[in-house]
């Protein structure tokens, strides 16, 4: 009997979530728009791990970056639609996480 293949449409997108950071990233900008030490000091990521993150989602067309010239230059980041329409599979993934683990030390 041969194997059902993956579509490889779902096999791209199982691959950018499972990098790691990238489905906290997108987690915490659903909370809208901040700035990099504010998404680096609530997910406890390293600045140069956040950065890559950040640019390879910026590549992708989940993550918007936004320069405020200002003194000192300000720089924002926020989901894009696309970014935006993840939001239900990562409540999903929370609610089941709610449901399926009960404490820290069962992660």
């Amino acid at each position: 009997m041969a194997q059902p293949t993956i579509c490889p449409k779902f096999e791209k997108a199982i691959s950018l979530l499972s990098q790691r950071w990238t489905a906290l990233v997108v987690y915490q900008l659903l909370l809208g728009t901040q700035r990099f030490s504010e998404i680096q000091s609530a997910i406890g990521i390293s600045g140069k791990v956040l950065s890559d993150r950040l640019k390879d989602l910026e590549k992708q067309d989940i993550v918007k970056r936004e320069v405020i010239p200002d003194t000192p230059v300000i720089i924002e980041y926020s989901l894009t639609e696309k970014g935006r329409s993840m939001e239900p599979i990562l409540r999903t993934i929370e609610s089941w996480s709610q449901d399926w683990f009960q404490s820290e030390s069962e992660i």
